[in-house]
């Protein structure tokens, strides 16, 4: 065997080892929209569905409404 075919191969079983970790855990559909309900009503907002979006994330098919009360913008005297 040659370094260089040698080489290629720790390299490639070096790589795959590194992909071979432990499964990691995805929070599932409805673990995600507590989170994200919990996120919107701490922050003074309304989870609400975006009308037509059905994506499968909870990311992307809800938005928080934050309605009246404060604003970043203040008055110059």
């Amino acid at each position: 065997m040659t370094a260089r075919i040698l080489l290629s191969s720790l390299l490639l079983a070096a790589s795959l080892a590194a992909c071979a970790g432990p499964p990691r855990s995805h929070p599932t559909y409805g673990q995600e929209l507590d989170r994200l309900t919990a996120d919107c009503t701490a922050r003074g907002g309304i989870l609400a569905p975006i009308s037509g979006a059905q994506s499968g994330r909870p990311q992307t098919d809800y938005v928080c409404e934050i309605r009246g009360g404060t604003s970043r913008l203040t008055r110059g005297n």
